[in-house]
């Protein structure tokens, strides 16, 4: 597929950096260091259609939906860790949060820029796992031509899912198919078309933010604590236990049996102390707000330390 792709953003030439391969190591770094505050402000500007992306995938995770995110190279594995690290910071379901590259799984270690070029990859990928009307899907390509991502979002929005496109080139530039558009604008890498520097972080930036949004609308987080934190290693347990002591007033001793009685979770925990109550009892009211506990506690009036 012979397409001239010089009029993209991420593709042309950074006049700041035509001379880098003449650079000092002190003078390089600088100069990346100026250059990676562009990222920020793209994300800054995009904010609008960040925020528009948090309220429509956590109205469609709220119904019983997923989100998937789906990429290749730099943009697909940028997916596919925001959605590995949902389990064990929100304790969320593996499901709840899918990230699909091009080639599958071999392509996280090994490069296979080739079969970004298939269309219908996109789409066969989100088939073979079930992607339907109640999901969500966030379709990420830096230059916003990838057919393996244009194909994914054609069939989202095919089949009446929701379709949200991210990219890091102006809309008049790459036209995506998309309910939800969001650009994140971080101009011509200083290395040429290399999009794994600016724009892969300011794509990190904004899957963080989108992940986070939703996750916090879910009420999965409670002030600014993850107490829907998974406890599965020592630094958890640790910072689980600082929850229960700054929230709750708990020391660790005690700390350390509620989380064996709430079977190590921190909101259980967190309302059997509110509230004075057996486990089973504090998970009952917990599950009659759908796992919110702000929700749980001013509905039963109960109040934390």
């Amino acid at each position: 597929m012979n397409i001239n792709r010089g009029h993209l953003l991420t593709e042309q030439a950074n006049r700041a950096s035509e001379n880098l391969d003449q650079l000092s190591p002190l003078e390089l770094a600088a100069l990346f260091a100026a250059e990676d505050k562009l990222p920020q402000q793209a994300v800054e500007a995009a904010v609008p259609a960040l925020a528009a992306a948090i309220e429509a995938i956590s109205a469609k995770l709220r119904n019983g939906g997923r989100l998937f995110y789906l990429g290749a190279g730099t943009s697909g594995r940028l997916g596919v860790l925001d959605a590995v690290e949902c389990p064990p910071t929100f304790c969320s379901d593996p499901a709840l949060v899918q990230g699909l590259i091009a080639g599958g799984p071999p392509a996280l270690l090994r490069s296979s820029e080739g079969l970004e070029d298939l269309f219908e990859a996109g789409r066969t990928d989100l088939e073979t796992s079930n992607f339907g009307t109640a999901d969500a899907l966030v379709g990420i390509a830096a230059g916003g031509t990838t057919p393996y991502v244009l194909g994914g979002l054609s069939f989202a929005k095919e089949i009446g899912a929701l379709a949200v496109a991210m990219a890091c080139v102006p809309t008049e530039q790459a036209q995506m198919p998309c309910h939800i558009d969001i650009r994140l604008v971080t101009g011509a890498e200083l290395l040429t078309g290399s999009t794994r520097l600016k724009a892969g972080t300011a794509t990190k930036m904004a899957l963080n933010i989108i992940s986070t949004g939703v996750m916090v609308s879910l009420g999965k987080v409670y002030g600014n604590r993850m107490v829907d934190v998974a406890v599965t290693n020592a630094k958890l347990e640790d910072r689980a236990l600082r929850i229960l002591a700054d929230l709750a007033g708990v020391e660790r001793k005690q700390g350390l049996q509620l989380l064996v009685e709430a079977n190590g979770s921190v909101k259980v925990a967190l309302l059997m102390v509110a509230a004075q109550l057996p486990a089973l009892e504090a998970r009952g009211l917990l599950m009659a707000t759908n796992g919110n506990l702000r929700h749980a506690l001013e509905k039963n009036g109960y109040r934390l330390k």
